[in-house]
């Protein structure tokens, strides 16, 4: 792809250095504070099996927003007055979208739907009509309006319908836009794309995620904090919990940020296919993101009820937020250092044996249980590092 070919007015310019995140990406991501902090209440309030579908449905559908979102202002500049709009516009929508997720398996289906799909249509369609026919990033953009309005037939059918026909059609529509990447949104008669095309830049790519692990990270702080100063006595058992839940929120921050992300930009930019690992950044961090936001719902339950006995429910959100965490986090740290660390298989391990273990103690108790298998594995992973001499000691 030559320089003439990928010149356009809207593109960023390219010279070699860490594409900057902007003013405008920043203010964009606080709309997914409110949507991370809408899922994890909304699973709260419906911690049943079918509660979990539908807010893993969900949490997907505000993922791909978000991260359709990202690669848009990966490859086009926020600053321009277009650009800006299409993202100001987008995060209005969101804005609708979040609220409505509390109501999106009710009555607030067809609003729901109607803005997600109004989301990743209309953006994805002004950005073809932008580039034109002949730009190298226009036949990739087309494929992708192509597979994005195919999940808007299956968004708007399922919010016609009700209960598990409506979750089956949302996640057939997830499946579309999240799966149709691995193929390069290959359709009949328009070809499929190749990672080697995506042009991207790897720094801004992977700040983008880690900011995003940030703003989950930061909904835990503030619902332990709102919890803490709505209690009306502040116990010994209710601070015991705060600082369970925050000795969590921490071991999750030290585990990700401490461990692997500061090597994640040269894995991208270093790489012969920085378009492919940058699929996969994103593939992984909508596992790892799932695993906080399940975690701050134990660490609700925890702060909301500390002396109560951890019932069968409760265990397994409290078990099942860190491991999934775990599981994301392993497979981060396999792409950006190329092994699987045995401290999280040791913690996913340890914590599913703890699950049990938990249902004979009060909440605080189970918490502090969870909170102390991530601290001891954050440890670890820092012992191990400092035998070798640091986080990028481990690529060698």
């Amino acid at each position: 792809m030559t320089n003439s070919a990928q010149r356009h007015p809207l593109l960023r310019h390219r010279d070699g250095h860490h594409a900057r995140v902007t003013f405008e990406e920043l203010f964009f991501d606080l709309v997914y504070v409110f949507a991370v902090t809408q899922l994890s209440h909304g699973l709260l309030h419906n911690l049943t099996p079918t509660g979990v579908v539908q807010t893993l449905i969900l949490w997907f559908a505000v993922w791909l927003g978000w991260q359709y979102t990202c690669w848009v202002t990966n490859w086009f500049d926020p600053e321009t007055p277009r650009i800006r709009g299409v993202l100001f516009a987008t995060m209005l929508l969101a804005l609708v979208m979040a609220a409505a997720i509390d109501g999106a398996f009710e009555a607030r289906g067809l609003v729901f739907a109607l803005a997600y799909v109004a989301m990743q249509v209309g953006r994805t369609a002004y950005i073809v009509f932008e580039l034109g026919p002949d730009h190298p990033l226009s036949a990739n953009y087309r494929r992708m309006l192509g597979w994005v309005v195919i999940a808007a037939c299956f968004w708007i059918g399922g919010a016609f319908t009700e209960h598990w026909t409506r979750a089956a059609l949302w996640a057939a529509a997830v499946l579309c836009e999240y799966v149709s990447p691995m193929f390069g949104f290959a359709l009949p008669g328009l070809g499929r794309s190749r990672t080697s095309d995506w042009t991207i830049e790897g720094g801004h790519l992977a700040e983008r995620c880690q900011l995003f692990v940030i703003v989950a990270l930061g909904e835990t702080l503030l619902a332990t904090g709102a919890m803490l100063a709505e209690a009306g006595r502040w116990d010994i058992s209710l601070v015991a919990a705060m600082f369970a839940t925050f000795a969590g929120t921490l071991a999750m921050w030290w585990l990700y940020f401490g461990t692997s992300s500061k090597d994640a930009p040269a894995t991208i930019t270093q790489s012969s296919d920085p378009g492919r690992i940058g699929a996969y950044f994103h593939y992984i961090h909508a596992i790892l993101l799932a695993g906080i936001i399940a975690t701050a719902v134990g660490n609700d339950l925890v702060m909301a009820h500390p002396h109560e006995t951890t019932k069968l429910g409760y265990a397994l959100i409290l078990s099942a937020g860190p491991m999934i965490f775990l599981t994301g986090c392993a497979i981060h740290k396999r792409v950006v250092h190329g092994c699987v660390p045995v401290s999280h298989l040791v913690g996913v391990a340890a914590l599913a044996a703890f699950a049990s273990v938990m249902l004979q103690s009060e909440l605080w108790v189970a918490g502090w249980l969870t909170s102390a298998i991530m601290l001891a594995i954050g440890f670890w992973e820092a012992r191990k590092q400092r035998g070798r001499g640091g986080p990028h000691a481990l690529k060698h």
